[in-house]
């Protein structure tokens, strides 16, 4: 028997202009429906459903039901923060909760600000925060250390490669690895960034490069479509078997959509991964299946940062403390000693990603 979801997504047209037809508490949820990150968006919308069914049959916030505004954060920044602004000024959101680039959330921040609440949960590129918002992922420094410094003992890597796409976070994670990687006793040698969606037309030119440098190393810091497109790129070059490669982008979507990898080089560094068994991702994973089918797509980090977005605005909401001045010392304690805390490296095995034990950060 068919699970009824206790959670509804409204369109942000309807919520501008339709009144509400309970009190509670309605949350944007700014995620990629389009664009490079697009195809990883269902997994976002199913787990944002997920810790929201469980909030309402929980009994709400403070008796409260609790609903989410779907926003297409896969556009650009500018037309992301038009709509969410809009969201705002009308009062048809009390807070939000986004997965999508560093350039969208640059542009959602410096909009909102200091007036609506907003918490940002994937990986980001680090530095100081406008007042309420709160990000629960991890820095380049804590994302790609502990991995920077085990692949390059581990492989023997002597010559580093950078290749991303060119926006705020790459950027960010370029400069942070060039430092960890001669910290870890080898060179960057070569740093290349392209627009997002131009890795195809850019493939020549970055595979002479990589040839050109000598590197035996490649940090990838390329998102959704196009770091598939570059896994192609390396593979029909040959360079797959040559170059140990460490993403802190890729999961599980991505790596089906790249039709795997069984290279034995290809890395991923990030906070959680589906092949996961502690209990609580495993319960995670069957409450998903339970609410939402054995068909659903799978739940990978970026969905989970999501979930734990979702869950941490309402708990702050039943605090009292979901206020820009309240917030980031609220949410800071809240998430103290949870997953996001920690990020994992996993290795590439066919359509899966095997954490390799005792490399954490």
């Amino acid at each position: 028997m068919a699970v009824r979801i206790e959670a509804a997504l409204t369109d942000p047209l309807k919520a501008r202009l339709v009144p509400r037809e309970r009190a509670g508490l309605r949350i944007g949820l700014v995620v990629p429906q389009s664009g490079a990150l697009g195809m990883v968006g269902p997994s976002a919308v199913d787990a944002a459903l997920l810790a929201t069914h469980e909030v309402n049959v929980a009994g709400g916030v403070r008796g409260a039901y609790v609903d989410l505004v779907l926003v297409d954060g896969g556009r650009r920044p500018r037309v992301v923060a038009e709509e969410v602004e809009a969201l705002c000024r009308s009062g048809a959101v009390d807070a939000l909760v986004g997965f999508h680039t560093s350039d969208v959330h640059r542009a959602l921040e410096a909009t909102v600000g200091g007036r609506t609440p907003y918490v940002f949960t994937p990986p980001h590129e680090g530095g100081r925060r406008r007042a309420g918002v709160v990000c629960i992922g991890a820095d380049p420094a804590r994302q790609l250390r502990a991995a920077i410094r085990w692949l390059t003992a581990e492989h023997g890597l002597r010559r580093w490669a950078m290749v991303g796409n060119d926006y705020i976070w790459p950027r960010s994670v370029h400069r942070c690895a060039t430092l960890l990687v001669a910290g870890s006793g080898a060179e960057a040698v070569l740093d290349r960034l392209v627009p997002l969606g131009a890795v195809d037309a850019w493939s020549d030119r970055l595979v002479d490069d990589l040839r050109a440098s000598r590197a035996d190393a490649v940090l990838l810091s390329l998102v959704g479509r196009d770091l598939v497109a570059f896994h192609r790129v390396l593979r029909q070059a040959g360079l797959d078997r040559r170059l140990v490669r460490l993403s802190g982008a890729l999961e599980e979507n991505g790596l089906l959509a790249a039709d795997g990898d069984r290279t034995g080089t290809l890395y991923a560094a990030m906070p959680s991964f589906a092949s996961m068994t502690d209990e609580r991702h495993l319960g995670l994973v069957e409450r998903h299946a339970a609410l939402l089918g054995t068909r659903a797509p799978v739940l990978d980090t970026y969905a989970e940062g999501v979930y734990d977005g979702l869950h941490l605005v309402a708990r702050l909401a039943g605090e009292g403390a979901l206020r820009p001045d309240r917030i980031g010392r609220a949410a800071a304690r809240a998430v103290e000693g949870q997953r996001t805390t920690r990020v994992l490296l996993a290795r590439a095995d066919g359509l899966g990603l095997s954490v390799v034990p005792g490399v954490a950060s």
